[in-house]
């Protein structure tokens, strides 16, 4: 029981607790583990786990509108307070800047010269700006807050890129999957056995789609942008 932590939620003035394995919590919070049910202890839900205090049915069904244990345990592993170590929070504070990073990097572009920022970049302007980083909440909803506060340092605007490419006939079947990886929007087979498409992707991905182009088609691929 010595990795034991007490995962709490609170909600209606009323509070839920529950004994999870704390390495287990912590796989299950970042997305390692899917069973929630596994980080679990004691199955039991708790108004004072230390005193052995139960809540009310009432009361779970009004929290969580279910009495279902495996929900109500997923639903505080998701959104209540998971204790973890000084260990796991630098770890899972890395991850998630990591992820952050990369999702600024696929969708946005310097609006100055309408190419992707680098990641280095991204992660240098975050490091500069002294950006803080909360490893309990998504990294998507993370962005926003972290764009506004590097946006003086790095100009950042989000984008997707529309453009229609024509890959000659040689190389137009073994590049069809590509195209689809990268938001194929429409298709037109020509008379030459050619392929011309049009398609819409996160901006920041440009540099990335071009280079796989240019291998698959050994750079004999036309684009252009469409506004």
């Amino acid at each position: 029981m010595s990795k034991t932590v007490i995962a709490k939620y609170s909600a209606n003035g009323d509070h839920f607790e529950i004994f999870v394995d704390s390495d287990l919590a912590y796989d299950y919070v970042t997305g390692k583990r899917t069973d929630a049910m596994s980080a679990l202890t004691v199955e039991e839900v708790f108004s004072d786990a230390n005193k052995g205090e139960k809540p009310s049915q009432e009361k779970l069904k009004k929290a969580f509108q279910t009495t279902d244990l495996p929900k109500i345990v997923e639903y505080i592993l998701k959104h209540g307070n998971v204790p973890i170590t000084t260990e796991q929070h630098r770890k899972l504070t890395e991850e998630k800047r990591k992820q952050i990073e990369q999702i600024i990097a696929r969708n946005s572009i310097d609006p100055k010269t309408g190419a992707p920022h680098p990641l280095q970049r991204i992660e240098n302007a975050m490091q500069t700006a002294k950006v803080t980083i909360d490893p309990l909440k998504g990294a998507q909803e993370q962005v926003d807050t972290v764009v506004k506060k590097i946006n003086m340092i790095l100009p950042i605007k989000f984008a997707t890129a529309k453009m229609e490419v024509v890959i000659p006939a040689e190389y137009a079947n073994r590049s069809f999957g590509l195209l689809k990886q990268y938001g194929l929007k429409s298709e037109e087979w020509m008379p030459d056995g050619s392929l011309k498409a049009t398609l819409e992707f996160p901006a920041g991905l440009q540099g990335e789609f071009f280079e796989k182009l240019n291998n698959f088609t050994k750079g004999s691929a036309q684009s252009r942008n469409m506004v």
